[in-house]
């Protein structure tokens, strides 16, 4: 039976940082919309407080996550034990997009690992924290982590990072909004 935990304690957060993995789901107001569902580096996660997280956002080829919460702020965590006793968590919450203009941005980037290709942060202020027994997951050997994304992003560059959001990154598939411009 899964438990419903009031806030993040000290064992939870030890668990969730040693996650390698986690996923995000978000879906837009529309019945008509697409449901996006996003795995992510476990290294870009970071809890902020007992009720709040946050995870860097990289440059990529959609921007669903974005647009849906700017949308209607809805989100969801979910992280899997792929190695050691079995274990889902899933953060639901209100999400919050910080774009670099943000005056939350450079704060919240500092307690984060260097990354080329930042576009913005995605803070999560969390409603209901959940586990389930995870026997379903399969165990996975982790073996690295890839390169190509952030190797992308730095041998783009700031400049050609920006106009690459500006087509590519200001719409969701939905027709959203994307990334802000300034």
């Amino acid at each position: 039976m899964g438990k419903i935990y009031e806030s993040i304690d000290e064992k939870l957060r030890d668990w969730l940082s040693a996650q390698r993995v986690f996923f995000v789901a978000t879906a837009p107001l529309s019945r008509e919309g697409h449901v996006n569902c996003s795995p992510k580096d476990g290294e870009s996660f970071r809890i902020i407080d007992e009720r709040t997280a946050a995870y860097l956002d990289l440059t990529g080829s959609g921007v669903e996550t974005i647009a849906h919460v700017k949308e209607n702020e809805r989100i969801v965590l979910m992280f899997c034990a792929f190695a050691g006793a079995p274990k889902i968590v899933r953060l639901h919450g209100r999400g919050e997009v910080i774009e670099p203009w943000n005056c939350d941005f450079e704060r919240l980037k500092s307690i984060f690992p260097s990354r080329a290709g930042i576009r913005s942060i995605i803070r999560v202020h969390l409603m209901r924290i959940s586990d389930s027994c995870g026997f379903g997951v399969p165990l996975y050997e982790f073996r690295g982590h890839r390169t190509q994304l952030e190797e992308w992003a730095e041998h783009k560059g700031d400049e050609s990072l920006a106009k690459y959001r500006l087509k590519c990154n200001s719409q969701s598939i939905d027709q959203l909004d994307g990334i802000g411009l300034v």
